[in-house]
């Protein structure tokens, strides 16, 4: 049987990767976060919509799975969906870690690739100050545990915060705590998105890039959304930066699902959104097709 034509937006831009938020519920409170851009409005997907939606993603050219929240280790049925899923190329899951330890063996078994994980600091108080009293013990046990079980290269996402985590010294901690674990970690250091009045926490990114300009030994870019990539000391540092940039947005290829079952076509916006509940199987493909439609670089 003929492969269908992959989907291209009104931009030519081809999507192949979805982002999937199994819940909003979570069990940290973090000062800045962005809920995927979207506040839920309904019941959560059930573990077969959300198959199905994968598996219709799946059926229309897209390779790349991204499992999220809120935290996604709060859904019991997560590795049953995970071994329900079709055979994409990446399948990872973003969490905050805190409940890694305990399950990321089944997660692999189950068939997750690897995993992001949420680390903004290696200082117990701080961290407890971001996360609303989060406990960082469990999150470096989820890491080890991760690396363990071969969720790998397992990505720390930290989100720079002016005079919390922005200095030269929180940054050269990340590098060391990254480089020891020998290989098995990417550090990703994230803009901020300065939603409910939070511009004012905005980290300075360009004066880091700017160490990292000087402290690298190697600078490429990434295709997804031409992220700029450093190796320092060893260590792959990624700079995500999506506010403000034509080419974040340009070179984007991705498309969302909501825990309440919407196909969002941007993070920044809540335009365009196409409802898939209820749907069957042909149904979605054609959500997608509409949502596809709708999609609109955010800056240009």
């Amino acid at each position: 049987m003929k492969a269908p034509a992959p989907m291209v937006d009104p931009y030519g831009r081809t999507i192949t990767s979805l982002r999937v938020s199994l819940t909003e519920r979570c069990n940290l409170n973090c000062i800045y976060c962005h809920r995927e851009g979207h506040v839920c409005s309904g019941r959560e997907l059930s573990c077969e919509e959300v198959v199905r939606a994968c598996a219709a993603g799946f059926s229309l050219g897209i390779r790349r799975l991204k499992l999220t929240g809120g935290e996604p280790l709060l859904r019991d049925d997560l590795c049953e969906v995970l071994r329900s899923l079709p055979p994409f190329e990446d399948v990872s899951l973003t969490t905050n870690g805190t409940l890694l330890s305990s399950r990321a063996c089944e997660l692999k078994d189950a068939g997750l690739h690897r995993v992001n994980v949420s680390l903004d600091t290696l200082d117990p108080s701080t961290y407890r100050r971001i996360t609303g009293g989060g406990t960082l013990k469990s999150v470096m046990e989820g890491i080890e545990k991760a690396v363990e079980c071969e969720l790998t290269p397992v990505k720390l996402n930290m989100v720079l915060l002016k005079g919390i985590n922005d200095s030269e010294d929180a940054l050269r901690d990340m590098l060391e705590f990254t480089h020891s674990l020998e290989g098995s970690a990417v550090l990703q250091l994230i803009e901020l998105i300065p939603i409910n009045g939070l511009n004012g926490l905005k980290g300075d990114l360009a004066a880091v890039e700017s160490v990292l300009e000087q402290r690298a030994s190697l600078v490429w870019e990434r295709r997804m959304h031409r992220r700029r990539r450093y190796l320092v000391d060893g260590v792959e540092v990624e700079v995500v930066r999506p506010m403000d940039n034509t080419l974040f947005c340009r070179y984007c290829n991705r498309i969302r699902l909501t825990a309440d079952g919407k196909l969002k076509p941007c993070l920044l916006s809540e335009e365009g959104l196409v409802d898939i509940k209820g749907l069957d199987l042909e149904g979605v493909k054609r959500a997608y097709m509409r949502a596809v439609k709708n999609r609109r670089p955010y800056y240009r």
